[in-house]
């Protein structure tokens, strides 16, 4: 079978100024006051790269409200963008990471944003964890919503336990997809710091679609989002 053409690119941004463009007529003016105050907080951090950026924050308080969100996992903390975000939006919001000193950056803003209670952070690695959740059987099927930005090389050993978690028709998010642009890039053109990452992503991205239990989309929104729906 002949290959596809590809059709021609549209929607990319090809510009700065575009990006900012749209931070500043959509993003910004819509950000709730708490989390431009983290945001601002978490770019003076040595790691500030890390953060989630706040036009992919915007697409995840979307998809929480549009499939009425009651219960989150979120594997990948770091200051708590995308926590507090959830947090704001839903009632309960559970959260792995093993760096409290970063959660804990952020956390005088969720104090004060009044929705702390509604977190349970949860230092540990994520895959332990995950599996010490999946001993409970209550927590089959039961999170109808879960974010995943942490460590590269494992995001097919977090999505096989997050479909557990997840229910029909819950919504799973990952960051990071398209790796600075990298997994687009022949090899020899990435830089050797992103490397280990750029084969990670792209095992991940060629797993989920060859994945029958979901939908997908990938966004270009931050670092590459994936959505995906759990189908059964």
């Amino acid at each position: 079978m002949e290959s596809e053409k590809p059709t021609e690119p549209k929607g990319l941004l090809q510009s700065r100024d575009l990006y900012e463009y749209i931070l500043e007529t959509n993003v910004y003016p819509r950000e709730p006051e708490p989390l431009k105050e983290l945001r601002a907080l978490t770019a003076s951090q040595p790691w500030a790269i890390m953060g989630t950026t706040p036009d992919a924050g915007q697409m995840i308080g979307l998809l929480l409200k549009i499939i009425g969100a009651k219960k989150t996992i979120e594997v990948g903390v770091f200051t708590g963008y995308s926590l507090l975000l959830t947090a704001l939006t839903i009632p309960d919001a559970e959260a792995i990471d093993p760096d409290r000193e970063a959660y804990e950056i952020g956390l005088p803003v969720m104090k004060k944003a009044k929705v702390e209670h509604k977190i349970d952070f949860i230092e540990s690695k994520a895959l332990p964890a995950l599996d010490k959740m999946l001993e409970n059987p209550r927590n089959e099927g039961s999170f109808d919503f879960a974010f995943v930005d942490a460590d590269k090389i494992n995001y097919i050993n977090y999505h096989e336990r997050i479909m557990k978690l997840l229910k029909v028709n819950g919504i799973m998010v990952y960051d990071n997809t398209l790796w600075l642009g990298s997994v687009a890039r022949p090899e020899s053109s990435v830089p050797n710091f992103l490397r280990e990452g750029r084969v990670s992503a792209i095992q991940f991205n060629k797993s989920l679609a060859a994945d029958p239990r979901i939908e997908i989309s990938t966004v270009p929104l931050g670092d590459g989002l994936t959505i995906c729906r759990r189908l059964y």
